[in-house]
């Protein structure tokens, strides 16, 4: 009910997003209207439907494994001389090219791919669902197209399923990354909880099924799939900060008022990717909720895949490397530190705390860029050449 609510108030909103965009057209070279202008713009933008941005960073992207649920996307031709790094986008919401600026930063020196994942709300019921246990499987096939080539960097969410992933090819003999890059990952929840981690720990599996989960209306392509929704997972982010991302409007609107143009460019930049939110399978959430959030299936040491417990201890030809931001918000510092008592073996073992940085800062920003990249390369240069 509440999704069908949702696409009803979206498809009204249309002929009030079509007003504001003309009153905005109609008034943009009017000195004596600016503040007509200003809100008019920030009605349009209230009104639009955001759907997935372009990665836009001026190179062919190319697909090189499609699955009903995500592909596996190359930028630019590759090169044998650069390191092969697969970066694994998190299924939490947002779409891959949260990761734009991350893929900016190494595409120069490395061959970079990303797990480009689709929105569930537009996968038709005949493909199936989508589970933890089909993520660790897509890691697998994505990994296993490298034959061993290939450095992993899994960013928040999926460094759970990264590990699971390794794990099992390891134990099966299979060629295993050279490295694994954790960056922000929820390993162990227990350390340093946070609001998104008490959120979750005091309610039940239960409730959230009964308060999350919806079924995707007749509208769509994905029409009768049960989904989180994207807006609820927007609605969730939002509330986090809602002063914050209030007074980035309130300064949107003085911008707009003033002529800052670039000031402006860049809220709108910024909001067209937060706002682009997608539906994620229910199934797929609802275990990753009681897994990884309620009952840490991987710190305990009962993950299973297909039935098959997990071993982290057996990855013993990955070097492993974890990135945390000093005040990340949503994963804690030493949730993903974890992730190396886990894996004792590893050949290589390097652990970063960024200090100033909060959950976004550890894979965008000039933190990022400046301080956190340059380590690394380096570690992927130590990797490759053990």
């Amino acid at each position: 009910m509440l999704y069908n609510l949702h696409s009803m108030g979206a498809f009204w909103a249309r002929s009030v997003n079509y007003y504001a965009f003309l009153n905005a057209t109609l008034t943009k070279d009017i000195p004596w209207l600016k503040q007509w202008h200003a809100a008019s713009r920030l009605l349009e933008r209230y009104t639009r439907p955001y759907s997935r941005p372009a990665f836009d960073l001026g190179v062919e992207e190319s697909v090189v494994i499609r699955k009903s649920f995500g592909d596996l996307l190359l930028f630019g031709t590759p090169d044998s001389g650069k390191p092969n790094l697969l970066m694994v986008a998190p299924m939490s919401g947002h779409y891959a090219t949260l990761l734009r600026g991350t893929v900016r930063e190494f595409m120069q020196d490395h061959n970079v791919y990303i797990t480009d994942w689709h929105d569930a709300g537009s996968v038709p019921l005949l493909d199936g669902r989508f589970t933890l246990d089909s993520y660790v499987d897509y890691l697998r096939e994505f990994i296993g197209f490298f034959d061993g080539d290939v450095h992993l960097m899994a960013v928040c969410q999926p460094s759970v399923p990264a590990i699971a992933a390794v794990s099992l090819m390891a134990e099966d003999g299979e060629k295993v990354p050279l490295s694994m890059i954790l960056m922000g990952g929820p390993i162990d929840t227990r350390k340093t909880p946070t609001e998104v981690n008490d959120f979750a720990e005091k309610r039940s599996l239960n409730w959230f099924r009964r308060h999350t989960i919806h079924t995707v209306p007749l509208n769509r392509r994905g029409a009768g799939r049960r989904v989180y929704p994207g807006f609820l997972q927007l609605a969730g982010f939002l509330s986090m900060n809602l002063d914050r991302h209030m007074t980035a409007h309130h300064d949107y609107f003085e911008h707009l008022v003033s002529g800052d143009g670039d000031s402006a460019a860049q809220h709108e930049a910024f909001y067209d990717e937060y706002l682009a939110v997608m539906d994620l399978d229910a199934l797929f959430y609802l275990q990753t909720i009681q897994k990884v959030f309620l009952e840490h299936h991987l710190p305990k040491g009962i993950l299973h895949c297909h039935g098959r417990l997990i071993k982290p201890e057996l990855i013993n030809a990955t070097a492993l490397m974890t990135i945390e931001g000093e005040l990340d918000d949503i994963t804690g510092p030493g949730q993903t530190r974890a992730a190396h008592k886990l894996c004792p073996a590893a050949p290589l073992h390097e652990h970063l705390t960024q200090k100033s940085v909060g959950h976004y800062g550890i894979f965008n920003g000039r933190r990022f860029r400046e301080e956190i990249a340059p380590k690394i390369r380096a570690f992927i240069g130590q990797a490759s050449h053990r």
